[in-house]
Parts: structure tokens; C-alpha cells; sequence
């Protein structure tokens, strides 16, 4: 249930109990930080009220307006640009290789391939993803209108349900799901949420927000549910 770059930190553990720790002290150690930008966040809106200060359209946009305008002085402004350089490279570098990383092993398969030559796909497709990225953060900049987070939400909605799914469905029941229905199931669930979306607003006017990702999980565990094996025995023959 982790993304592969988070998992990736508890690979260079020496053993399965320090993996077990380094989770837990991670885990724990992000309640400390979300409580300081959500204070943060708390503050800016208290002095901008205070001041009469006009915010901007786009939540993404309120702590740079203050960084950049000198309200909150001019040193703030380096440590903020040097803020920002380091979670953007931190993200990046992390996204880069677990896509890279992916591409190459579960697609080309360039383990088979010699070392040298492994090496110069490896740096192609690592260029070819790095492009990509700046295609897509330059589309979506000018198609999106809402907040860079809310959207992000919206889109996990469909893309991240299935996934949900599949974890409650592995860490809850002892079942295992027919392998060659799963792909259908997980593309299935997203179009089925997709169109009642679409349907509820149509006839009763209500706008699904983040709780579709729950519906979304939901659909996906009842189909994988539904298709089940139980001691080795189908629980739907066909």
C-alpha cells in the first residue's frame, strides 16, 4: 500500500524489524510537520484578515503572494526559494527513478539485456520521462483552474481506488481473486464512478467531492469480492 519511493527507504534497512521501525518513526514523524503547515497556514489567513490583505484566487498561490510581497520580510524570500528547490528536487528525483526504474524492469526487460546497453536505455528512457514530465506539469498548468492539491485529490479519486481496494480486499479477507479478472475489475471501477458522477449530478444535483475515492474502493472490493476463491473453490461458478 506504499508508493514505491517511500518504499524505497525502508529497502536499505539492514533488517526486517529496523524496515518495521524506520516505518513507524517515518510515519510518526510526519504529525509533527502537517501540525506546523497547517499552523502555518493558520497564521497567514489570521494576518492577511488583520490586515485587510486580498488573497488570491488559487490556495497554491498564498504562501508565495507572502514570501514574494516583502509582508513578511525579505529574508524569507531566500529561505522560501530554497524551500521550494529542495521539495521540488526531493519529489522529483524519487518520481523519476521509480518510473524509470518501472519502464525499464517491467517493460523492457533490460535486466536481460548486457550492462552497457542496459545503461544507455536506462538513461534514455529516464531523458524520454523527464520531457514527459515537463509536457504534462506545462498542460496541466494551462487547462487547470482549481488548486494544485484539490486537483490532485480529484484525480487519486479514480486512479487510487482500485488500489485501495485491492489493499482492504489482501489485508482483510483471506480470499484470492481470479488473477484474470482484475485488470477489468480495476478499469471497470473507475468508468462505473465516472458515470454515476455524472448521473447523480445530471438528477439529483449533487457533486461527488474526495469521498469518491471510498466509492471507488468500494466498487473495485465488491467486484473482487464477488469473484473470490475460498479454499481453493470458486465462490461464483461460471
Amino acid at each position: 500500500g506504499l508508493d514505491q519511493d517511500m518504499m524505497q527507504k525502508n529497502l536499505s534497512c539492514k533488517s526486517l524489524k529496523d524496515a518495521q521501525k524506520n516505518m513507524y518513526t517515518y510515519g510518526f514523524a510526519f504529525t509533527p510537520v502537517n501540525f506546523l503547515f497547517l499552523a502555518l497556514g493558520v497564521l497567514l489567513l489570521t494576518l492577511a484578515a488583520q490586515r485587510n490583505i486580498q488573497l488570491p484566487t488559487l490556495n497554491d498561490d498564498i504562501l508565495p503572494m507572502f514570501c514574494t510581497s516583502g509582508i513578511l520580510g525579505g529574508s524569507i524570500l531566500i529561505f522560501f526559494t530554497i524551500g521550494i528547490i529542495a521539495a521540488a528536487f526531493s519529489s522529483a528525483d524519487s518520481a523519476l527513478t521509480a518510473l524509470t526504474t518501472s519502464f525499464c524492469v517491467d517493460i523492457l526487460g533490460v535486466q536481460r539485456e548486457e550492462a552497457k546497453r542496459a545503461k544507455r536505455t536506462r538513461l534514455k528512457v529516464h531523458v524520454m520521462i523527464s520531457v514527459l514530465f515537463v509536457l504534462i506539469i506545462l498542460a496541466f498548468k494551462a487547462v487547470n483552474n482549481r488548486s494544485v492539491i484539490d486537483a490532485i485529490y480529484m484525480i487519486a479519486s479514480y486512479t487510487y481506488g482500485p488500489l485501495l481496494g485491492l489493499f482492504v480486499f489482501g489485508l482483510f479477507t483471506k480470499r484470492k481473486p481470479r488473477d484474470k479478472y482484475v485488470p477489468y475489475i480495476c478499469i471497470a471501477s473507475p468508468l462505473i464512478c465516472l458515470a454515476t458522477d455524472f448521473l447523480v449530478k445530471q438528477y439529483a444535483g449533487y457533486t461527488f467531492g474526495y469521498e469518491m475515492l471510498m466509492v471507488n474502493g468500494g466498487i473495485t472490493f465488491a467486484g473482487l469480492e464477488l469473484l473470490a476463491i475460498e479454499n481453493g473453490k470458486l465462490k461464483i461458478e461460471n
